[in-house]
């Protein structure tokens, strides 16, 4: 289940706020008057998030240098709205 907590959590119930970071492994969102502000993570969870970023980086410029196929940013976000409609 999503957490949403208010921001004045983090100083108030830090311990407890880490403690359901730690527990579930699951982000818990902070709220500053009604509207999202942060997220909260354990160092764990954003490794995992972040962990083939920049290897699909690595690989995203190698396959630019050898194919010269260039697409406007109309053609890529039209291309991703499709996909995303598809599921």
């Amino acid at each position: 289940m999503t957490q949403i907590r208010p921001v004045s959590d983090l100083r108030n119930k830090f311990s407890e706020i880490e403690t359901l970071v730690a527990e579930r492994q699951a982000p818990v969102f902070l709220t500053k008057n009604g509207y999202g502000s942060m997220v909260v993570m354990s160092l764990e969870m954003y490794d995992r998030l972040t962990d083939n970023i920049e290897s699909k980086l690595d690989e995203a410029d190698l396959q630019a240098k050898t194919d010269s196929t260039r697409y406007s940013a109309e053609e890529v976000f039209s291309s991703l709205r499709k996909q995303i409609k598809a599921r």
